[in-house]
């Protein structure tokens, strides 16, 4: 099975971000748990370790980009640092992935420019305030969580559920992705909630089988039917051209 591309403009599909000690539980290895996810349908991978040193995340991130190419996008967690370096030598990295307290997304969007995925954590109604006051384009995708406490993330703010996630998704103008503690069962109420995505961790990096399990979490996705078009959101437009080319070299 391949990541094939639907019609659909704000079709995320299942977003992977890794955990090497999670990934490492069963003795696959971040690389081989990209691999097989990728195989399964998954459409972004999000490389994301918090301990390592900015040397050993390049390294990191340009072996997962090598490693699939152009069949999915990927983005690095928190280090713009780390984006521009893997960009500058060559690797297809297609964008970041920022929190609340990181570098401010108007200077990623700046240095990365226009042609680049810029994700950005926003679980609040005030965090969706602060977005409405930048330019359009600046940021093209949220990642909206924890719906679920979840110990891959044990700093995470209060976990919002199924409903708390379709608020934000509702008020928001921008294509919404689910994190936090998503499983199997979620999926489907996420995705008729307004999720243009799921982002998954432990349930595919702690799996026995990550092939197996991203296969079960892709199929949950498409057999949930068409999500709830968000109409109006400003990201959408954007999305087909960027999940297309994967990051430029």
């Amino acid at each position: 099975m391949t990541g094939a591309w639907t019609d659909e403009p704000w079709d995320v599909g299942v977003y992977l971000v890794t955990d090497g000690t999670l990934c490492d539980r069963h003795g696959h290895g971040v690389l081989a748990v990209v691999r097989a996810a990728v195989r399964a349908g998954v459409r972004i991978v999000q490389v994301r370790d918090k301990d390592a040193s900015a040397r050993d995340l390049l390294a990191l991130t340009a072996a997962v980009a090598d490693a699939v190419g152009d069949t999915a996008r990927v983005v690095v967690d928190d280090r713009l640092d780390v984006v521009l370096a893997a960009r500058h030598a060559g690797h297809r990295v297609a964008g970041v992935h920022l929190g609340q307290s990181d570098v401010p997304v108007t200077a990623a969007r700046a240095l990365l420019g226009p042609e680049t995925l810029v994700g950005l954590t926003a679980n609040t109604p005030e965090h969706l305030t602060a977005l409405d006051r930048l330019p359009r384009g600046t940021v093209d995708l949220l990642g909206v969580g924890v719906v679920h406490p979840t110990a891959s993330k044990p700093d995470h703010p209060p976990a919002l559920g199924i409903a708390g996630f379709a608020g934000i998704a509702d008020r928001a103008e921008l294509p919404c992705v689910a994190i936090g503690g998503v499983t199997l069962d979620d999926v489907a109420p996420l995705r008729a909630a307004g999720a243009a995505g799921v982002a998954v961790v432990s349930g595919i990096c702690a799996a026995a089988d990550p092939g197996a399990a991203a296969a079960a979490f892709v199929s949950a996705w498409r057999g949930a039917g068409p999500g709830r078009a968000p109409d109006g959101r400003v990201g959408v437009g954007r999305l087909p051209g960027l999940l297309a080319d994967g990051g430029a070299r």
